[in-house]
């Protein structure tokens, strides 16, 4: 009896279409996901594949959305109150994916994150439409408007549980890799973020998002860190996508950061087919970091 397999893809905005290329792979080695679990949009990567979209199709997808106009047409500004943008466009796009459909119509079994603002409790979907989910894990906070369900306020599932291998793996998963495709922020001189902000699209949002990110970023990597260490997966893949792509100006490098998962996958093959055929669990979660570097 070969061990079942759980795979949990981070959020990080656009540098999440690295998840594209990591299922990619993953689906040409004949290699079944048993269970998905995912954040912001590593969640919307994993609800497409559990309702059954090939990574091929959302490859493509990627380009095509990766055009200015495309990626103009999902912006919706929102009055100054709760987000830059209000995100009904970008909730019509997912649904135009995702249809109807629930948690119990998907081919693999799904839980997507998000927090909960009036508890500061974390939210794990599995049940009802999974448009509703998607929308409400990558609501980035002061990005996108957060979404109202009952008496629960909900944001992105990042500021609790960006990678979620612990969830993973209490839905029954023996293996589980783990997709990392947050950006390890280095300091860099107003200079030269100036030089790259000229190439960025939306522009006038660039030091706005920029600063929310990285203060998302420097909240999380502790939480990151220990929660990994607790939940110990097999395998940690992370993608060495270039600076200076992240969160809302990289989707016009679709390509790049999609082959960049693609080519982390390849290099971890070896251990992944070990561990997925092994009746026993092989090496944990510290002695496979060595797959980072």
């Amino acid at each position: 009896m070969t061990n079942k397999v759980g795979l949990a893809l981070s959020g990080g905005g656009a540098r999440g279409l690295a998840h594209i290329g990591v299922l990619n792979i993953l689906e040409q080695e004949g290699i079944e996901i048993d269970y998905l679990a995912g954040t912001s949009m590593g969640g919307f990567i994993a609800a497409l594949y559990a309702a059954g979209l090939s990574p091929s199709f959302m490859w493509e997808e990627a380009l095509r959305m990766s055009r200015p106009r495309n990626l103009l047409s999902l912006i919706d500004l929102s009055p100054p109150r709760r987000g830059l943008f209000e995100g009904n466009k970008i909730y019509e796009y997912m649904a135009s994916h995702l249809g109807d459909r629930t948690f119990d119509d998907l081919q693999i079994p799904l839980t997507l994150v998000a927090t909960n603002l009036s508890t500061g409790q974390q939210v794990h979907f599995n049940q009802g439409r999974v448009v509703d989910a998607a929308r409400a894990t990558i609501a980035i906070p002061g990005i996108l408007t957060p979404v109202k369900q009952g008496e629960q306020l909900l944001v992105d599932g990042g500021l609790l549980n960006n990678l979620p291998a612990d969830v993973v793996r209490g839905m029954g998963a023996d293996v589980i890799i783990a997709v990392d495709v947050t950006s390890k922020w280095q300091l860099k001189s107003t200079q030269d973020r100036s030089q790259h902000n000229r190439h960025y699209m939306f522009s006038g949002f660039t030091e706005t998002v920029d600063v929310l990110w990285r203060s998302l970023e420097i909240m999380r990597t502790d939480l990151d860190r220990r929660q990994l260490e607790e939940a110990q997966p097999e395998i940690v893949l992370q993608p060495t996508i270039p600076h200076p792509i992240n969160t809302l100006t990289g989707f016009t490098h679709a390509s790049e950061i999609i082959t960049a998962g693609e080519q982390v996958t390849i290099k971890a093959l070896p251990r992944i087919h070990a561990l997925c055929a092994s009746t026993t669990l092989l090496p944990t979660y510290k002695e496979i970091s060595l797959l980072n570097n």
